[in-house]
């Protein structure tokens, strides 16, 4: 039975990251996740876990100046040495925080780069940050992301991420499933899991419109819930949403999501 964990970039917002992870403790959780560790030392972030008893499930590699709007490297031909730099200090902090899953941003397409050249690049710098993260145990994840929320993401389709797999050619390569994601870019999210299962690592979820909690929106979660457990989905779903008026008062989703599952 897949596992819910909190997202620390969009939960409990109203305070510092640092204090999040005892709010999520409080809220229930057992497991966190946020976009990027890199701002804070390496121990600060072990002791805010241990400390609440809970465990990093995923982080980002690093990917770019996000407040430039970049998001995410690895397509880029001329920073494929930081992309490389990067991998090396993900890999400093996946195993001080005992992560074993790390997420890859391709980025957005820059204009007059060829897409020939940015899918070399892209499967290029996949193939050493795979090859790197397997020797110390940890899984690289890449995750299509729809184009109306970042325009000119290179990496769209859960197709488009199958077929990089194959062509990387490394068995600790896989997909980051994002529901929310899949949803706007083509729905169809039960019957895209069950085809690509063997190659989802992790799952993410915010309903639509809005990308607010489950039940804000039009998907269906008790009935996607019920599809992830029928098809023996056991991993964790990151709650990457934006609550639509403080996390806690927006979690009744979760605690029906449990009994649900509880009942079954």
């Amino acid at each position: 039975m897949p596992k819910f964990n909190a997202n620390l970039t969009m939960l409990f917002t109203e305070v510092p990251v640092l204090q999040r992870f005892a709010r999520a403790r409080k809220a229930g959780f057992e497991a966190v996740e946020f976009l990027f560790p890199y701002e804070f030392e390496k121990d600060a972030v072990r002791q805010a876990l241990f400390e609440n008893g809970l465990k990093q499930v995923l982080f980002n590699l690093p990917a770019g100046d996000w407040a430039a709007g970049e998001r995410g490297i690895a397509i880029l031909p001329d920073r494929t040495e930081e992309f490389r730099r990067g991998v090396a200090l993900a890999v400093e902090y996946a195993e001080v925080l005992g992560c074993r899953q790390i997420n890859c941003l391709s980025g957005v397409a820059p204009e007059g780069v060829a897409a020939e050249m940015l899918h070399e690049t892209f499967i290029g710098n996949l193939r050493h940050a795979a090859g790197e993260l397997k020797k110390h145990g940890i899984r690289l994840l890449i995750e299509p992301i729809n184009r109306y929320d970042i325009p000119g993401f290179f990496l769209n389709t859960v197709e488009q991420a199958d077929a990089i797999i194959n062509e990387v050619g490394s068995d600790n390569l896989f997909i980051q499933y994002d529901l929310y994601h899949q949803h706007r870019t083509r729905g169809e999210l039960i019957g895209t899991y069950q085809r690509y299962k063997d190659r989802i690592a992790h799952i993410q979820l915010a309903d639509n419109p809005g990308r607010n909690e489950p039940g804000t929106g039009e998907i269906n979660y008790d009935f996607v819930f019920a599809a992830l457990d029928a098809a023996g989905y056991d991993g964790w779903i990151g709650c990457e949403y934006k609550p639509k008026t403080t996390t806690e008062e927006g979690l009744g989703w979760l605690r029906r999501a449990e009994k649900a599952r509880a009942a079954a």
